[in-house]
């Protein structure tokens, strides 16, 4: 019987081997998920900024002379933003990290000029109130996107077709001009970037597997930031057209 093998002494390591492996990966994805929401974060805050500053003013302020008079500067400003975007998502395996960051954070600046006239056309108050109701709805989703067992990808291409749509519509409405195409479109608009911040929170958590200990985990952070702070800025808008009290 003393050279009896107890089975037990043998297998003990490899639960705790795999445990020890499973405690790793949640603090790597706690922290890749917490630089994903610092730079998201982060990004709002000097796009509010510097939409702040530039509408200071009120109509003597850069926004009111250079935005609102619709001038080639004025839709350079607001065109802008997307030529970023487009850069980020289609040359990010080009781009070094660092260059990813600079890129990401000049976006921010030039949102926040091209959203400077929010705060000409709404009141200081709604502007706030909506922007804490928004945070709270965002924070909300994005919990359920991170912690859901629902696999939310099959949501995707309806949610992409339908933020193409509300873009299509809403060119269309600036030349129509209709208050019901641009009250339909507000409603549609919180409703898909509701459903994509909680899309695009279980896809930047699923990127974690796949980019963990590589050279593109910090260009992957930044992206997801990106998406994050996009759906922020998108349900704001569409929520701020809404509920906001004009001036």
């Amino acid at each position: 019987m003393a050279d009896w093998s107890d089975p037990r002494a043998t297998a003990a390591p490899f639960p705790a081997q795999a445990g020890a492996r499973d405690a790793a990966y949640d603090a790597g994805l706690r922290s890749y998920m917490l630089s994903v929401y610092n730079y998201m974060a982060s990004g709002v805050l000097l796009t509010g900024i510097v939409a702040l500053l530039f509408s200071r003013g009120g109509i003597e302020s850069p926004a009111a002379t250079i935005i609102m008079s619709g001038g080639l500067l004025a839709w350079i400003i607001m065109l802008a933003p997307l030529g970023f975007v487009m850069v980020l998502s289609f040359g990010i395996n080009r781009l070094s990290t660092g260059a990813a960051q600079a890129l990401f954070w000049a976006f921010a600046v030039v949102m926040g000029l091209s959203m400077s006239t929010i705060f000409l056309r709404f009141t200081g108050e709604s502007i706030a109130t909506t922007f804490f109701a928004t945070t709270a709805a965002f924070a909300g989703l994005s919990l359920f996107g991170y912690t859901t067992k629902k696999d939310l990808s099959g949501f995707g291409t309806f949610l992409i077709m339908g933020v193409v749509g509300i873009l299509v519509a809403s060119l269309i409405n600036l030349f129509l001009k209709s208050s019901v195409m641009s009250l339909v479109i507000s409603i549609v608009g919180v409703l898909l970037f509701a459903g994509l911040t909680a899309y695009d929170t279980q896809r930047i958590k699923s990127m974690y597997a796949y980019v963990a200990g590589t050279d593109m985990m910090g260009k992957t952070v930044i992206m997801g930031a990106l998406s994050l702070y996009l759906d922020f800025v998108n349900m704001f808008t569409f929520l701020l057209n809404l509920l906001g009290s004009r001036d």
